[in-house]
């Protein structure tokens, strides 16, 4: 009997225990457990991730669904930290998709520098909350600091103006956000309360309400206008704000994949004579989500001007590239834009989830401001008044203090790489008779699709009918090649639909690549080419 191994005793729950998980590991095994790892992930992130995580798994999303069916929470503990732990390296981890590899090359989601690990971690201990100066003190005068510095970044207003609302209490140079979907509709929502301001025995849109702003400014309709390759997230914000999704207007592109500035002067135009629809914003794309393009921004600013039309530019994807001397020109025209959106889990490498929105009017977002009494009252400094999230995290230190870790010439060192290779890949594609090219890199995004052969000679020769049927058979391929591709597990392109040519009426697929991570090189690019040439031939 003194042979069978012990029985672990039950886990309860009291305040004994309690006590214990709430301020310490639960015991000696348990914190060699969590050491064991975290020292892993802390200074050794990327090896970390190349052994536990593949680029993707081999395994159906129903097959991984039934093993998680079980709905009930248990009543007492069910496991230890340290099996906790296990089971995330061991059961969750070699399935979660292995952003950091650099053979993911096929959305903005990428690796992050090691450090990010360690910041994000001192952050979480800290806890704190950025909605108001109690819960963050310090904090909030350090989110106002790294926000003037990348509105100075953008804008390049003289120090004087720095010195006056860098720690202003009544101005806000912008704010930080959960990501670009939230910074875009904070910008539409400051956009379309401009738009409906208090007059009269009329209290404002915010105030009173849509109904009301219709009336007392004799409207019937709000648009946006903004090209085909806007990010869905402006359809959400046409939504929420009340204008509806249908009146974010897709202006088609150009030849270029940029918005068309005749068809989109055209369209204003068209609006304008109608005197009871106001145009709430034109947006400008610096970095479109499919294609990495920018929008002719300077032009864009003039139109606006012309016709007192808010400018909105979301720079989610593009707006780091002006800490690059040698591409910040790709960006010119930005400082004229009335608000910017930037992400910092994109090129800024920062852990999910955090973005941002900046205003050229310090005042502007008066316009959004709420108070409540026991938080963000009336005269007080609180961040929160004019945030569309309540409680946040402090983000903005993560940001600060990579900016001191990387300086903007670290960052451009990162951004250049992504473009140049970006390039490169362009060129290598352009190379195999078996691939197109389809948008050329702006930035360090571009798409391209395989073609066989005997198809391809087919196109040449083709009508406008016969390349729809040409292009559908072409798309079912890239389709197939691109699942394949992802489920063998080593590398990884998205996909998405474009028009292949100008002129077409229809879209297609195509291969959709990002090269953002620092270590992805040429030879890799080679190496994802060859594997979809051998993936072809079993298409």
């Amino acid at each position: 009997m003194s042979d069978l191994p012990k029985k672990s005793s039950p886990l309860v729950a009291d305040w004994q225990t309690l006590e214990r998980v709430f301020i310490r590991p639960e015991d000696e095994s348990s914190k060699e457990s969590l050491v064991k790892y975290m020292e892993q992930i802390l200074f050794g992130l990327h090896e970390f991730l190349n052994k536990h995580v593949g680029v993707t798994e081999e395994i159906s999303l129903v097959k991984l669904a039934d093993n998680y069916k079980d709905t009930i929470i248990n009543r007492e503990p069910q496991k230890k930290l340290e099996h906790v732990i296990k089971d995330i390296i061991e059961e969750i981890a070699p399935r979660a998709v292995n952003v950091a590899s650099p053979y993911f090359v096929g959305h903005m989601t990428s690796a992050i520098p090691f450090f990010m690990v360690h910041l994000k971690a001192i952050t979480a201990a800290l806890n704190q909350n950025l909605i108001k100066l109690e819960t963050s003190k310090v904090l909030s005068l350090l989110e106002k600091q790294v926000l003037a510095k990348i509105h100075r970044q953008i804008y390049q207003n003289d120090k004087h103006f720095y010195e006056e609302h860098v720690q202003n209490t009544k101005t806000t140079l912008g704010v930080f956000t959960t990501g670009g979907t939230t910074a875009n509709l904070t910008a539409l929502w400051v956009a379309r309360n401009s738009l409906f301001p208090p007059k009269e025995d009329f209290g404002g849109i915010e105030h009173a309400g849509f109904f009301e702003a219709m009336g007392a400014y004799d409207t019937d309709r709000v648009v946006v206008l903004v090209s085909k390759r806007g990010h869905y997230s402006l359809k959400k914000a046409g939504g929420i704000l009340g204008i509806g999704n249908n009146n974010v207007i897709p202006i088609d592109v150009d030849d270029t994949r940029r918005i068309d500035l005749i068809k989109l002067k055209n369209r204003i135009a068209e609006l304008n004579n109608d005197k009871r629809t106001k145009i709430a914003a034109l947006i400008g794309i610096a970095g479109a989500t499919e294609t990495g393009i920018i929008d002719p921004l300077p032009e864009l600013a003039a139109i606006c001007q012309e016709n007192n039309i808010h400018f909105h530019v979301d720079a989610a994807w593009g707006g780091p590239v002006l800490m690059s001397e040698k591409y910040s020109h790709l960006l010119a025209g930005i400082e004229k834009a009335d608000s910017i959106t930037i992400d910092c889990h994109k090129q800024f490498y920062m852990p999910m989830t955090s973005g941002m929105v900046y205003f050229k009017d310090p005042t502007a977002m008066d316009q959004v401001a709420y108070h409540a009494q026991y938080v963000n009252r009336q005269g007080s400094v609180d961040l929160g008044i004019k945030s569309l999230e309540g409680s946040r995290e402090a983000n903005s230190l993560i940001l600060d203090s990579a900016l001191k870790i990387m300086g903007t010439r670290g960052y451009s060192l990162m951004i250049e790489h992504g473009i140049e290779i970006a390039k490169q890949f362009a060129s290598m594609i352009k190379e195999r008779p078996l691939f197109q090219l389809i948008s050329e890199p702006q930035l360090n995004i571009l798409t391209y699709r395989i073609v066989p052969l005997n198809l391809r000679q087919q196109l040449e020769n083709a009508d406008s009918i016969q390349r729809v049927e040409l292009d559908s058979q072409i798309s079912e391929i890239n389709t197939k090649l691109q699942r394949i591709q992802r489920e063998a597990g080593k590398s990884f392109v998205s996909r998405t639909r474009l028009r292949v040519r100008p002129g077409d009426s229809h879209n297609a697929i195509v291969l959709r690549s990002v090269i953002m991570n620092p270590l992805t090189t040429t030879e890799i690019l080679e190496e994802i080419l060859n594997e979809q040439e051998n993936i072809l031939l079993f298409c």
